[in-house]
């Protein structure tokens, strides 16, 4: 199955495409950063990221979605933009048929160290290492994005959280 992992956020946004086929060593299709200008008005800057994944989206045809499930104590203006990145995130998915699951940071790092407390450098190695990439994935929103995929591989068949539902068929709302 292809897994398309997705690191939200406004500024920069993490994905990575992993081909996880039952009984094969999971590679690394694809990864990039979507960055946006912190100078561009807020409706730019969440067109660009719905458009640019929609193209990585058409490109690949992930079989699965997997996104970074945010949890934050206080509000603030930087979490406000993360969380309407990840509603154009998920929009995109849907358009594009699929359902999204959401894994939080403890979990992802769970399934790959073992430990919910793993570091971000321990997290790249496993991800070098269960990839087998030469060099580390960088940033490190790339690098957690492979991670949520990885995680959804191992995991997802013990159902992580859906967030979004399939749109298709009748199901589809009418613009009238």
């Amino acid at each position: 199955m292809i897994i398309l992992g997705i690191d939200p956020g406004l500024a920069r946004t993490g994905w990575a495409v992993v081909d996880a086929e039952p009984g094969r060593e999971p590679r690394l299709a694809a990864s990039g950063l979507i960055e946006t200008p912190s100078t561009d008005p807020l409706q730019d800057r969440l067109v660009s990221i719905h458009r640019l994944l929609s193209c990585v989206l058409a490109e690949h045809r992930p079989g699965a979605a997997a996104a970074e499930e945010l949890f934050f104590l206080k509000a603030s203006p930087s979490v406000r933009g993360t969380l309407e990145a990840r509603g154009v995130i998920l929009l995109a998915c849907a358009h594009a048929g699929l359902d999204v699951h959401a894994y939080d940071p403890r979990t992802v790092k769970a399934g790959l160290t073992g430990s919910g407390a793993s570091g971000k450098a321990q997290v790249q190695r496993m991800v070098q290492r269960v990839l087998r990439l030469a060099q580390p994935l960088t940033p490190d929103d790339v690098a957690d994005a492979a991670a949520i995929a990885l995680c959804h591989s191992r995991m997802g068949r013990l159902g992580g959280l859906k967030v979004v539902d399939r749109i298709g068929g009748s199901r589809r709302p009418s613009c009238s």
